[in-house]
């Protein structure tokens, strides 16, 4: 019963949200460089001959209809309050249409943007390449293989919400190979046993149960999201092992390191970024475009998508 309450408030703020986002909105849907599915998407660079980006053509993003959305977003959250949190629910139907780009709130997002890539300029990646000057490669290595462990119990928890029981075990299976042969998963084990290492979160699952849409909303610090991701990211901390972690500096100190190695992974993509005029599209798009594809497809890698999106 508690649970059963916890997500009917939790969901209901996700009504109102959505409710404000409609009336707030003008009619006029925001304009994108993206918004021509039918057209080649290219990125302006520096060089004053444009660089052709390669976007899928099952995934370039369009803009779907405001109000289409915006109903989404209203009726699906309302109706998993009514469902008490089934998933099952009949009244959960799949909204219709394509998943596409819809940035309602693109003058905040733009502000929340430019903030994001200053705290970054100024503070996360000086430390970012501080880090991967100073620490060896294997011990980066290392960081990494045990940030990404700890995220198999919220993999293992979300694919079995969404139906995938064996992409669950296989998660859960990772976790306690890697945690004890892999010395708190330092090491990889798992990999060599034919474990595969997937990455599922509340937000996806969100997604699976039906709130396939939802407008564009970039986080503070967070960076990109949607609406329902934020609340994915929520449904998720009580997966995070470091939660339970009572001592303060311990946990601080982990979480920060965390961060860290995130932001060491991405250096190789600041170069892309600082070239284009508009990096907030560029940002967006690409994001956007890897988050639907994940939600979108529940095995492998899809040939029809970009390398440079399936990471």
């Amino acid at each position: 019963m508690t649970r059963v309450v916890f997500w009917k408030v939790l969901l209901s703020l996700g009504l109102v949200a959505s409710l404000v986002g409609c009336a707030t909105v003008s009619e006029k849907q925001p304009h994108s460089a993206l918004a021509q599915a039918d057209t080649p998407v290219s990125m302006i660079v520096s060089d004053p001959a444009p660089a052709a980006v390669p976007i899928a053509p099952d995934f370039v993003p369009t803009v779907p209809d405001r109000v289409d959305v915006e109903r989404d977003e209203t009726r699906v959250a309302a109706k998993f309050v009514e469902s008490g949190g089934d998933k099952k629910s009949e009244n959960l139907e799949m909204p219709a249409g394509k998943v596409g780009i819809y940035d309602p709130w693109e003058r905040y997002n733009r502000k929340m943007h430019r903030f994001n890539i200053a705290a970054d300029r100024s503070v996360a990646r000086p430390v970012a390449r501080a880090y991967v000057k100073v620490v060896p490669a294997p011990v980066r290595s290392g960081v990494s293989n045990f940030f990404d462990n700890l995220g198999q119990p919220a993999t293992a928890v979300n694919a079995l919400l969404q139906g995938k029981v064996k992409h669950s075990a296989q998660a859960l299976g990772r976790f306690v190979v890697n945690s004890t042969i892999g010395v708190a998963g330092i090491f990889d084990p798992a990999s060599r046993m034919k474990l595969p290492e997937r990455d599922e979160d509340f937000g996806q699952t969100l997604a699976t149960w039906g709130w396939r849409r939802s407008r564009y909303f970039e986080l503070p610090f967070f960076g990109p999201s949607t609406v329902r991701d934020a609340f994915g990211i929520a449904g998720d901390l009580p997966l995070q092992p470091l939660s339970y972690v009572e001592a303060d500096k311990v946990r601080l100190g982990l979480k920060a390191i965390g961060l860290i190695d995130m932001r060491a992974r991405l250096l190789a993509f600041d170069s892309l970024k600082d070239e284009v005029i508009d990096d907030y599209l560029l940002v967006r798009d690409t994001w956007s475009q890897h988050r639907n594809f994940r939600i979108k497809e529940d095995t492998g890698r899809d040939a029809s998508l970009p390398d440079y999106l399936k990471e």
